[in-house]
């Protein structure tokens, strides 16, 4: 009886022995993801949920991501960037111009004819996002990674086929500089995010809006106009802003390791990514528009030329505008036309 006693005493600290030396497995952070439009956008399908299926797999399965489009966690599109603040979510994305004023350096990269080159701005808005903005504008968030979306074109019921064709047209914008834009030539802006435009348009609300050529898909635009204004040249009339915005808590609470895969799989490369992902789509959204009859109009050179000058009032505006808010505007202009043009090389 002793013996075996003894040997099950042996046995059991045997047991103990083996199992201290097999490391205890990491416990899974989970991280809910939020945004504005459905599962079958681009921004959502192409975007965020590789996002999401490379940090699983680079973490193996360590972090898990839950992807919750179309507001589902509750809200507006306008309280995204304050959910990823309050932690409602840890991830969202947003266009900081849904809150006009709150980050006005970030402006610089909506301004008219200002984006040459989408994936070369979208990495000119992250590197000043790294240099600048993280600290100066986002300091209540981790900015994940930031970019632009393709040349914006403007969709109307009656056709753009010159700058004088603007006057009477009630036009959405997404953004405040956007919409400065759209009336200094000649309209009336709407601001609303993106998901209302279908509605104001069904509706009478709106007869026009400006998008790049990829939401239009999404939106089903083309059944609603029948008219789209682009801009030849290496300049777009607009672009708009996004950022994929984390909740600082839950970023700084990560292990090292984990938030050293967030950052692999975000910044620079994420960026870059994005903007082409956004771009890559512009072009079937548009053939959806040609087969359904739509007219398309390719403003040229000299027109264009003409709209530049009408649009500088904005320009100028915003500049005076930093200015007194102590910001050199003309400084984040020169700065961001500079790495524009370095990383579109």
């Amino acid at each position: 009886m002793q013996r075996r006693n003894l040997l099950t005493a042996t046995l059991a600290s045997l047991a103990l022995a083996v199992t201290s030396a097999i490391p205890v497995a990491a416990q899974e952070v989970t991280l809910r993801m939020h945004s504005f439009l459905p599962p079958q956008s681009v921004l959502a399908n192409e975007i965020m949920k590789p996002f999401a299926d490379r940090v699983v797999a680079a973490s193996d399965g360590r972090i898990a991501i839950q992807q919750f489009d179309s507001m589902s966690l509750g809200g507006r599109p306008t309280d995204l960037i304050d959910q990823a603040r309050d932690g409602v979510a840890d991830i969202v994305l947003t266009l900081p111009g849904y809150t006009p004023g709150r980050f006005p350096r970030t402006e610089v990269f909506e301004l008219p004819f200002m984006m040459a080159d989408p994936v070369g701005t979208s990495k000119a808005f992250q590197q000043m996002i790294e240099e600048d903005f993280q600290a100066s504008e986002y300091g209540d968030f981790k900015i994940l990674t930031a970019w632009v979306h393709g040349p914006g074109v403007i969709h109307t019921a009656e056709p753009v086929n010159s700058l004088e064709d603007m006057a009477g047209k009630t036009l959405r914008g997404p953004t405040r500089i956007i919409n400065e834009l759209l009336a200094e030539l000649g309209a009336e802006p709407i601001g609303m995010p993106v998901p209302a435009v279908p509605e104001a348009l069904s509706k009478g609300v709106i007869n026009g809006t400006v998008i790049p050529w990829e939401v239009t898909k999404t939106l089903r635009l083309t059944e609603l106009v029948g008219n789209h204004t682009e801009f030849t040249g290496p300049e777009a009339l607009y672009t708009a802003t996004f950022v994929f915005a984390m909740n600082k808590a839950s970023y700084e609470a990560l292990p090292d390791d984990l938030r050293a895969i967030i950052d692999a799989e975000s910044g620079q490369m994420m960026a870059g990514m994005s903007s082409a992902s956004m771009v890559e789509f512009d072009a079937p959204a548009r053939e959806i528009a040609i087969e359904a009859g739509s007219n398309i109009v390719a403003l040229e050179a000299d027109e264009i030329a003409r709209w530049k000058e009408a649009a500088q009032p904005v320009v100028d505006r915003w500049v005076a505008e930093m200015d007194e808010k102590g910001i050199d505007g003309q400084a984040l202009i020169d700065r961001a036309k500079a790495l524009i043009a370095e990383h579109s090389n």
